[in-house]
């Protein structure tokens, strides 16, 4: 396949892309507007680089520059992060346990914000974008083993979190 040719296919791309990547990048994150200053960051390195970007690479691409970003955001800001009660899309909706929706969001967002910033890379790639550790390795430019170390790492320190632990005593409570 070809390289993406203009502006408007970037355009077309961006604006198809753009709530995925903030819904991606808000688990990266754990901040609904950190995300979107994410995602406005990586779209503009990307868009200086579109005409060299083969347009099959072009998502590996774009995954790869969003988990590198992000990582380089916490190196440089270390900073605590405020974290949102509830992901954005899940406001607008409305059904049956959409408290328990909000809340459960919250706890996995929560969760999330222990993890280094790769091992939640990798957790957000794996079980949120359904990556395969291939996918994985590659986006974040590593080996599959080091893919599985972070996976394994990661939810073991989510299995020991006490929200996580707590939340799912409570869910088994109410059934």
């Amino acid at each position: 396949m070809g390289k993406p040719e203009s502006h408007a296919d970037f355009a077309e791309f961006a604006t198809v892309a753009w709530p995925r990547l903030v819904r991606t990048a808000h688990m990266l994150t754990g901040d609904f507007h950190e995300a979107e200053d994410l995602v406005q960051t990586t779209l503009a390195k990307t868009y200086a680089r579109w005409r060299k970007i083969p347009r099959h690479e072009v998502d590996v691409y774009i995954r790869r520059a969003l988990v590198n970003n992000n990582i380089s955001r916490v190196r440089k800001k270390r900073i605590a992060h405020l974290l949102m009660p509830f992901l954005p899309e899940s406001v607008h909706r409305t059904h049956g346990g959409h408290a328990e929706a909000v809340e459960q969001s919250a706890v996995l967002v929560e969760a999330l914000s222990v993890l280094s910033a790769r091992q939640r890379a990798v957790m957000v790639l794996r079980y949120w974008e359904d990556m395969s550790e291939q996918e994985i390795a590659a986006a974040l430019n590593c080996s599959v083993g080091t893919v599985k170390t972070h996976a394994r790492r990661g939810l073991e320190a989510l299995r020991a979190h006490p929200l996580l632990t707590f939340h799912l005593v409570d869910q088994e409570a109410k059934r």
